[in-house]
């Protein structure tokens, strides 16, 4: 009797297995971590490039095949069940594996042609790498380029990128990273906003001007604080998130701003006011996997873009837009 339990505990096990293993789409197990990660289609969805719908067929479909629930189904979102949890863990180790053999066979290839995907911050991306990608392009013209503008931190190992420029320095083991050198961060305003209404040599004199800053971030307001400075949202009468569009309302004049002083001495009409504000100096690195490194096409992409980021760096104080 014990024995036939047993065997019919195994053959269970075993018709489980079945229904798990006849799952030959991959991009199902892709969505449902996604799904766990995120906490939701639409999150899911943003993350993975995909339509809310198809994502939610993907899950469907992945229950059915697997004849189980997943998830529950809450006003906030999915939240993911006991057998889910229990599945993330190997399906994450999986996309690990599987992220680690593309990188390996990618860092085996010699051929001069093929793609590499560059990701920087959108202030990077936007003002600072088209003008080094072109003379990358002259030089490498059978690589394409793929450019993810992005202040989050795209994740090297799981390949969402070939190379990153960061702002701080990885420290894992897998990684190879350059440091390119440190860019100031300063008070930055339009010549036109400054004729208008006159230019601050102070920080008490900066804090009565029209400041542009963040929005749901207090860290330039925390950070003023601490020096002994008494200031509040009031004093940014234009805020946002979006790191792009706060420069351009810089270069559009409409107040006092902060950014990297190369950049504000690279760009016509910009002003770097020499007043201290004891921010930290940015850290530049370049950063790839260890394993890409060894890619034809990833090292001169990676050693042209570290040329062109240093000429940046350190000549920018005699650029035309300098003051």
């Amino acid at each position: 009797m014990g024995d036939t339990l047993a065997h019919g505990e195994w053959q269970n096990i075993e018709v489980r297995y079945s229904k798990m293993n006849g799952v030959a789409d991959w991009s199902l197990w892709r969505t449902f971590a996604a799904v766990v990660e995120h906490g939701s289609l639409s999150g899911a969805g943003r993350a993975l490039g995909i339509s809310q719908p198809t994502i939610g067929r993907h899950v469907e479909m992945l229950e059915a095949q697997l004849g189980l629930s997943l998830f529950e189904r809450t006003l906030s979102g999915l939240k993911p069940n006991t057998d889910a949890l229990r599945l993330y863990e190997p399906v994450k180790q999986a996309q690990a594996s599987l992220a680690q053999a593309a990188i390996l066979a990618q860092g085996a290839q010699s051929q001069a042609g093929g793609t590499v995907r560059i990701t920087a911050s959108t202030i990077i991306s936007n003002y600072v790498l088209p003008a080094i990608l072109a003379r990358v392009r002259e030089r490498h013209p059978a690589i394409a380029l793929e450019i993810v503008p992005s202040d989050s931190a795209e994740n090297l190992l799981m390949r969402e990128a070939d190379i990153a420029l960061r702002m701080f320095r990885p420290t894992q083991l897998e990684l190879v990273t350059r440091h390119l050198g440190d860019i100031a961060i300063v008070p930055v305003a339009h010549e036109r906003y400054l004729a208008r209404r006159g230019r601050p040599t102070t920080l008490d004199e900066l804090l009565s001007h029209e400041l542009i800053g963040l929005d749901r971030s207090d860290a330039i307001i925390d950070h003023v604080r601490k020096l002994g400075h008494a200031i509040s949202r009031d004093n940014f009468p234009l805020r946002s998130d979006d790191q792009t569009h706060l420069w351009e309302l810089v270069k559009a004049g409409l107040g006092i701003g902060f950014g990297q002083q190369n950049l504000a001495n690279a760009t016509p009409g910009l002003v770097a006011l020499p007043i201290d504000i004891k921010v930290p100096a940015l850290p530049l690195w370049l950063t790839t996997h260890r394993e890409l490194f060894t890619s034809h096409r990833i090292r001169v992409i990676y050693d042209a873009v570290a040329e062109g980021l240093g000429d940046y760096i350190r000549d920018s104080s005699s650029s035309p837009g300098s003051r």
